[in-house]
């Protein structure tokens, strides 16, 4: 355990801002983890995995504790099923990578989400029709306080849209160190419907697709709308698609005919915070380091050298537009610090 002092934390967040750690530890073992949450010399600490959910606008005075515990297990399996186990450290796009060559299926509409498996229960990611919710069997999580370990099954998780007990309740109170998923052997169930997800296996020439098919199409449409952060700093959706009331909806289909939707229930609707963002003027806008990116609305960028005050300024100009023009309050999917 090695800790280091004024660190960068710009190689350890996808937005690539540079502010500095006051204390940095690596970790890679639940033990080295109880031992430094074991620290009495470090009274504050922050917790950082693949730096893909956060905005980091200020240094840190903490000490950072960045999880890379890795590993890849099996549990237990069935002719259909298989749940597989793996460690908060482990990057999630190569670890479904790693499901989809032994054929599981589950993760491939998740294909290409930044972060680490380790943070992805916390906002129950999800894209194209898929959360994480919908394969997760449980996960591993040690309390800061009591530093003991604790499994959380799926309904103890409450999840919701980008939501959890992680970032409700036990906000601040758990450190993921693991999650295990269900994922199927035989009869995978695909999602094809939503998005552009038919139309580029169409355009693949693909009628009877695969999971691995499905997964390279993910790949593909995520690839022409979004940066890759090793190119262009961003944390990928920045906004939650919100969810309005039939009533608001229907009034604004009025003014604006080609207005999106998704149905949520009877009375409620959701409607694409990047249409939104883009109808309200915002796409591809750029001011000087940082913008909005010019593919993909949701998306706010740091073109080299912002500070993430800018970046968080950008996003409450937005907010408060979309609010003053659609009656609309779009909330950030982004932990800002």
């Amino acid at each position: 355990m090695n800790i280091q002092h004024n660190i960068s934390l710009k190689p350890y967040n996808t937005f690539g801002i540079d502010v500095a750690a006051k204390h940095f530890v690596a970790i890679s073992t639940l033990e080295e983890l109880t031992a430094v949450l074991s620290l009495k010399d470090y009274p504050n600490k922050l917790i950082l995995g693949g730096g893909s959910n956060m905005l980091l606008t200020k240094d840190v005075d903490a000490l950072v504790i960045h999880i890379n515990i890795k590993g890849i297990s099996i549990i237990s399996e069935t002719e259909d099923s298989v749940l597989v186990k793996a460690n908060a450290g482990e990057i999630w796009h190569d670890f479904v990578l790693w499901t989809l060559n032994q054929d599981y299926g589950g993760l491939e509409n998740l294909s290409l989400i930044p972060g680490n498996v380790g943070t992805s229960p916390i906002q129950n990611i999800g894209a194209y029709g898929v959360e994480l919710k919908d394969v997760f069997e449980s996960c591993e999580a040690i309390h800061l306080q009591t530093l003991k370990l604790h499994t959380f099954n799926k309904a103890a998780c409450n999840f919701g849209y980008r939501n959890s007990i992680f970032k409700q309740e036990a906000k601040g109170q758990y450190i993921i160190t693991s999650v295990t998923f269900k994922l199927s052997k035989t009869n995978h169930e695909l999602h094809t419907n939503y998005g552009a997800i038919t139309t580029e296996l169409e355009h693949m020439q693909v009628s009877n697709p695969s999971i691995q098919d499905i997964s390279k199409a993910v790949i593909s449409i995520r690839n022409s709308k979004l940066p890759n952060p090793k190119d262009i700093g961003n944390s990928g959706s920045f906004f939650k698609n919100p969810v309005v009331s039939k009533d608001l909806y229907l009034h604004l289909l009025h003014q604006f005919p080609d207005i999106p939707s998704y149905p949520v229930s009877e009375t409620e609707v959701k409607i694409p915070a990047g249409w939104l963002i883009e109808k309200a003027g915002f796409k591809g806008k750029r001011l000087g380091d940082y913008g909005v990116h010019k593919n993909q609305a949701l998306v706010l960028v740091n073109y080299g050298g912002a500070k993430g005050s800018d970046i968080l300024k950008l996003s409450e100009i937005i907010q408060q537009t979309i609010q003053r023009i659609f009656n609309i309050s779009i909330e950030s999917e982004v932990n800002i610090l």
